[in-house]
Order: C-alpha cells, then structure tokens, then sequence
C-alpha cells in the first residue's frame, strides 16, 4: 500500500513552498547531533513524564477538584480542570514520544505561562514548579524535539517527498 502524497505537484509552486515552510518549522532539520538530540529526549522523557504524572493524579482526583479547583480566564473550575487534565496527561503523551512537539507544546506553554502569572501571581516560591515547566517548554518549542523522535521520521519523509516528485505521466523523478 502506498502513502497518499501530501504534496500535489500540480498546485502552484509557491502553495507548495509555503506548506514546506510549516512542516519544516514543526518538523525542524537543525539542532540533529546525536549528543544534542539525546539532551532532548532525556529533557522530553523526564519532563513529560512529570507532567503526565501532575495530569494523571488530576483525573484521579477529579471530582474533588471540580469543585475546588481554580476558576481562570472565567471559565470555571470543571472547563480549567479539563483543559488542565489535557494539557498535562494528553499533551504530555505526545511530548514524551515526539509527535507534534511544537504543535502541542503551544497549550503546555499557556497553561504554565497561567499557572505561575495568574493562579500563583508570579510569586515564589508558590509558582516556582510552573515557572520551571515553562521555561523548559518553552526551550523545547525552540529547539524541537531532535531525531530521536516522531517528528524527526515524519520529516524525513518529507524531505524524501521534496526530493522525488513525479512527472505528468505519474513516473517518478529527482528534483534539481
């Protein structure tokens, strides 16, 4: 069976550029040295691990904090408490295996950039778990995830797509 081809070489060249310069920017080619990439996903690993555990005790707990738990942005305690259990066991997930790492990093960025400016008032050391939490996701989203990671094999496929287009009579050929 083969993959359907995301990109359609009979669509105008710059839509093409435009989609590439999306999926280079969540799927990144820099920051790839083996030593480098290890960081990242030790940095992934452990800090993804942390955060499934904070969002993993919320769902265990979740009836007594839907009552309990902070209103923010007007919400209400139950839509925070959800959209806190998504960010922390949900996104979390993806960040440990390094699928749309930057894409699902942005609401764990948001949601400590709330915890520690809103919920705890930027104050130490109350907001200092939360200020952590940022600043490494925020780092992450900089750098990406690395290769060793979903992202880094999805985007060796589209370099490979780049690379092999296929001519009008559907035979495939290299790009120059």
């Amino acid at each position: 069976m083969e993959f359907p081809n995301i990109i359609n070489l009979e669509t105008d060249a710059n839509q093409n550029e435009q989609l590439f310069n999306v999926l280079l920017f969540l799927f990144p080619q820099y920051l790839r040295g083996r030593a480098v990439s290890i960081i990242l996903l030790l940095i992934r690993l452990f800090f993804g691990a942390l955060f499934f555990m904070h969002g993993l005790d919320k769902m265990w707990n979740f009836n007594e904090l839907s009552f309990t738990f902070p209103s923010v942005l007007g919400f209400g305690p139950y839509v925070t408490l959800m959209i806190a259990i998504f960010c922390e066991f949900a996104c979390s997930l993806f960040l440990m295996s390094g699928l749309l790492t930057r894409l699902i990093l942005l609401p764990m960025i948001l949601a400590m950039a709330v915890a520690f400016f809103d919920v705890n008032d930027a104050l130490m050391p109350q907001g200092e778990l939360s200020l952590i939490y940022l600043i490494v996701f925020v780092g992450l989203f900089l750098c990406g995830p690395g290769k060793y990671s979903v992202d880094y094999l999805i985007d060796k496929r589209l370099q490979k797509e780049k690379k092999v287009g296929k001519d009008e009579a559907g035979h495939e050929r290299s790009k120059d």
